[in-house]
C-alpha cells in the first residue's frame, strides 16, 4: 500500500474514532407551556363547595387594602391553598359603603355574563362571623406591574380590557384601581375586590368603553330583572340594586348603540 493511501486510511480511522468517542448532545429540558390561573372554569361547584366547608388551619393579615382582608390557609392538599377572607357587614367603612356581599354579587353575575373574571366567592362563617371567602388566585401579578406591550395577542387581550371595563361599570366599582385587575401568566385578567361596587351609579370607564364582543353585548341585553333577582338574592336588595343594575345596564348598551352608529357595527361588536 503507498504512502499516499495510508495516510488517507489513517486520517479515516482518526476521524471515525473521534465521531464514536464525542458526547451524545444532551437534549434541552422541555419547556412548560404557561397555564392559566382560571383553575375553577368548568369546576364552580366544586370550589364553591370546598371554600364554604374546607377547615381553615391558619390566618394571616394580608397587610394591604384599606379594608383589611385576611388570608385563611387550609390543610394542605386540599382542592385550594388558601382564600381572601372580608369581614365587612353591610355598612359605612372608612367612610364608604362597603359589604362582603357584593363580592358573592360581584361573582354571581360575573358568572351569569360568563365572564370568568371573578374568582370562585361564598359567604361562609370564619369566627364566628359571617364573611366572604374568596379563591386565592396563583400565579398572579397585578396589571401595572405587567408591560402590556409584551401581550403575545393584542386582540385577545384588548377583548379582557374591554369586558373588564363593561363589567366594572356595570357593578359601579368605584374602587376600581390597578391592583385589583390581575394578570395569570397566559395573560388572563382577574378581577378581585368588590366590596364597594353596586352602592353608586357612577360609571367609571364610561368614556372609556370603545368595544364589545358580540357575546357580551347579547349576555348584556337578555338580562331580567326576574333573573338578576334569582341569581343574586341576598347579595343585593331585589328592589333597587337589582334595578340600578339594569339601568346602567341600558346606560351601557345605549353607549355602544350610539357608537355603532357613528362608526359602524364593525367597528365596535368585536369577534
Amino acid at each position: 500500500m503507498g504512502k499516499t493511501m495510508l495516510v488517507a486510511v489513517w486520517s479515516l480511522c482518526l476521524a471515525s474514532l473521534a465521531h464514536a468517542q464525542a458526547p451524545a448532545a444532551i437534549p434541552a429540558p422541555p419547556t412548560t407551556p404557561a397555564a392559566s390561573s382560571k383553575v375553577w372554569i368548568g369546576r364552580y361547584g366544586v370550589f364553591e363547595e370546598f371554600l364554604k366547608t374546607a377547615p381553615i388551619v391558619r390566618m394571616q393579615d394580608i397587610g394591604v387594602g384599606v379594608t383589611h382582608p385576611r388570608r385563611a390557609f387550609f390543610a394542605p392538599g386540599g382542592l385550594a391553598t388558601s382564600a381572601i377572607v372580608k369581614n365587612l357587614p353591610p355598612g359605612v367603612h372608612g367612610g364608604f359603603w362597603d359589604s362582603y356581599k357584593s363580592e358573592i354579587a360581584a361573582y354571581e353575575l360575573d358568572k351569569l355574563l360568563a365572564l370568568d373574571m371573578v374568582p370562585p366567592t361564598v359567604e361562609r362563617r370564619v369566627e364566628h362571623d359571617l364573611v366572604s371567602a374568596q379563591l386565592w388566585v396563583e400565579d398572579c401579578r397585578p396589571v401595572g406591574n405587567v408591560d402590556q406591550s409584551q401581550r403575545p395577542d393584542p386582540v385577545a387581550w384588548n377583548r379582557e380590557v374591554n369586558r373588564e371595563r363593561v363589567f366594572e361599570n356595570l357593578i359601579a366599582n368605584i374602587d376600581e384601581n390597578a391592583g385589583n385587575v390581575l394578570v395569570d401568566p397566559v395573560w388572563d385578567i382577574i378581577l378581585i375586590d368588590h366590596s364597594r361596587a353596586f352602592f353608586s351609579d357612577q360609571m367609571p370607564f364610561e368614556k372609556v368603553m370603545t368595544h364589545i364582543d358580540r357575546a357580551l353585548f347579547d349576555k348584556l341585553k337578555a338580562l331580567d330583572e326576574a333573573t338578576l333577582v334569582a341569581r343574586l338574592k341576598p347579595w343585593v336588595r331585589s328592589g333597587g340594586t337589582v334595578r340600578d343594575i339594569l339601568k346602567r345596564r341600558d346606560k351601557i348598551l345605549a353607549h355602544f348603540q350610539k357608537l355603532i352608529a357613528e362608526q359602524g357595527e364593525s367597528s365596535v361588536i368585536v369577534p
